[in-house]
């Protein structure tokens, strides 16, 4: 029974997780049909789509901490199950919604449900797991969570292309399903020992303000070419509250994060380094998915198959590493790992303008062998960089879940995703501001005559973006070289940012055998029986 039911809480938790993970990309390649298809009447049609994407992202991204401490306090089974439960209702209102209002509202009450599942997903595996089994467990979540994201933009273009929009969310509901038989059934109740003390819903308000204004402000800046004050506003309150937080946190009775969290270095280093990685993840896959669709004229279902090498052996071999991870500990796979996914990195820093597009239509069967471009610009890319992310993510999930207590492991694993979510957009956001700047000066350079600040340029032409038929032919030619370099830059900022991670972790991570006792971890704080 022991082992059916640790097979069954990891299921559940890379089914509630995934899921998560999943939702986040896969909506991507909808958007177009739900901007075609949707009635609207408060918000337009770009408008409607950007919320329908980035509303998930902030609710999940603002409510990641709050769900941790809730998870820790309440009960990991409970607070789990009521995410599962939460996530499987709002899928089918998303999936049913009958106007874009509607649907923003649903994604919005979505992403609250996902900020439970995330941080609860790794609390039960740290609370079930011992050992090199642990190890093995992260790889599984790991190599899981991170196959969906990355598959999530080719599976969308097959819903999207074979049934309907709406198939993109009532897909998660039967996945759901299973999940919460398998939590209700065989998951035990477990909480922080201390769970009778007073809730800090101060600080959990002020994170709240630190995360969403972070969040809300690097997004709704790069929608707005950063003209609109209101981003600005956003990113100066979320600061503030960041400042704040410390100061709040040491003088509170019962903070809802405690600062001795800080004080285990791996729990620092593998932040900072997630920090690191985690924004040249987004770099990598954000410029790429737009260069391949905007500059080579690759398909949207072709785009999203550029990660699927990356993401296969992710899925095969990350299990693997988190019990090599566990065995000889994680400093050396976490810094070997992102060093070596930079080296894939730099060699889409090469790819040229010319590379032969790549279109996937079903009424073309030819079309679906992959071009020459494809097998030498983006494949050997992809296979190194998946070889290098299969080394490093059970590894680093197990450092930061191994750095604290188990009593707190849902608060610990939930200021690490919050981390992972704003960091990213935060460096997206400051490279976009570079990336245009050279782009307009790239055109400037190439023709003469040509103002880089000029508004008529600005609205020809997006970086990335394939020029309009309209543009003028020196002009258009102009507009995709400099593309080309400025998604060149982009690489070679996402490569840096990759080998930052990979130093931070080569000398701050301390590995004594395997990275903490576990097996002696303080079992009190497991409740016997579910409430």
């Amino acid at each position: 029974m022991g082992e059916t039911r640790a097979r069954a809480v990891l299921w559940a938790a890379i089914l509630g997780s995934g899921i998560v993970f999943l939702d986040s990309t896969v909506v991507n390649v909808a958007l177009a049909q739900i901007g075609q298809q949707l009635p609207h009447s408060l918000v337009g049609v770009f408008e409607g789509q950007s919320y329908v994407y980035n509303g998930y992202l902030l609710t999940l991204s603002a409510l990641l901490v709050l769900a941790g401490a809730l998870t820790d306090a309440y009960g990991r089974r409970r607070m789990f199950a009521l995410g599962l439960a939460g996530f499987g209702a709002t899928s089918l209102l998303c999936g049913l919604a009958p106007s874009m209002e509607l649907l923003i509202v649903f994604r919005l009450v979505q992403g609250a449900a996902g900020a439970l599942l995330v941080p609860g997903s790794l609390a039960l595996i740290t609370t079930t797991f011992r050992g090199e089994e642990q190890g093995r467990a992260f790889g599984l979540w790991a190599g899981a969570s991170a196959a969906t994201s990355i598959l999530g933009p080719f599976v969308g273009g097959l819903l999207v292309q074979l049934v309907s929009w709406r198939a993109a969310f009532l897909l998660n509901v039967p996945f759901l399903i299973v999940a919460l038989w398998l939590t209700l059934r065989y998951v035990p109740e477990s909480r922080e020992p201390r769970a009778g003390r007073r809730f800090d819903w101060l600080g959990a308000a002020v994170i709240a303000v630190a995360v969403g204004g972070l969040t809300f402000g690097a997004i709704y800046g790069q929608q707005r070419d950063w003209r609109d004050p209101l981003a600005f506003a956003a990113l100066g309150v979320g600061a503030l509250a960041t400042i704040a937080l410390p100061v709040l946190m040491a003088t509170r009775p019962n903070p809802l994060v405690p600062l001795d969290l800080f004080r285990s270095r791996n729990f620092s280093v593998t932040n900072l380094s997630t920090l690191l990685i985690y924004g040249a993840l987004y770099v990598n896959f954000f410029f790429q998915a737009l260069f391949a669709q905007g500059v080579l004229g690759y398909s949207p279902s072709a785009a999203g198959l550029l990660g699927v090498p990356g993401s296969l052996l992710l899925a095969l071999f990350s299990a693997r590493f988190g019990v090599l991870g566990a065995r000889y500990g994680q400093r050396r796979f976490m810094a070997v790992g992102p060093a070596v996914m930079a080296v894939g990195v730099l060699w889409l820093a090469r790819v040229p303008a010319t590379s032969p597009a790549w279109q996937l239509r079903p009424d073309q069967p030819a079309s679906f062998l992959p071009p020459g471009g494809y097998l030498l610009d983006f494949l050997p890319a992809a296979l190194v960089f998946g070889a290098g992310l299969a080394m490093m993510v059970a590894p680093l999930t197990t450092a930061l879940m191994t750095s604290v207590p188990p009593s707190r492991a849902g608060l610990g694993s939930a200021i690490n995703n919050a981390i992972s979510r704003v960091g990213p957009q935060l460096a997206g956001a400051a490279i976009f501001v570079a990336i245009t700047s050279s782009f307009y000066a790239g055109i400037a350079g190439r023709v003469s005559g040509v103002d880089p600040a000029s508004p008529s340029l600005r609205a020809a032409v997006a970086p990335l973006a394939s020029p309009p038929a309209s543009l003028a032919p020196a002009v258009a030619a102009a507009a995709r070289d400099a593309s080309t370099d400025a998604y060149h830059v982009a690489m070679l900022v996402s490569a840096g940012l990759l080998l930052a991670g990979a130093l931070v972790n080569w000398l701050g991570i301390r590995t004594a055998g395997t990275a903490r006792a576990v097996d002696a971890a303080d079992d009190s704080a497991l409740t016997s029986p579910a409430d």
